[in-house]
């Protein structure tokens, strides 16, 4: 269990742990459990998420992506 922190982060498969992104999309086969802070959060039909989610304001973003299979 861990922080990540990115600007963009998929998950398409099992995190645990605290993300700090501007952008989290969960896909079908993903699933979060950890809190969440970002500005946009996604979840596709069959995502999961456990846990807690805050809104962060809009700042200016970089272009890294962080991609978790």
């Amino acid at each position: 269990m861990g922080t990540i922190n990115t600007n963009r982060l998929v998950v398409q498969g099992y995190l645990e742990g605290n993300v700090d992104a501007h952008r989290v999309e969960i896909k079908a086969a993903g699933h979060i459990k950890g809190e969440i802070l970002a500005t946009e959060l996604v979840i596709e039909a069959k995502g999961l998420f456990e846990g807690t989610s805050t809104i962060k304001e809009v700042e200016t973003s970089s272009t890294d992506t962080t991609l978790l299979n």
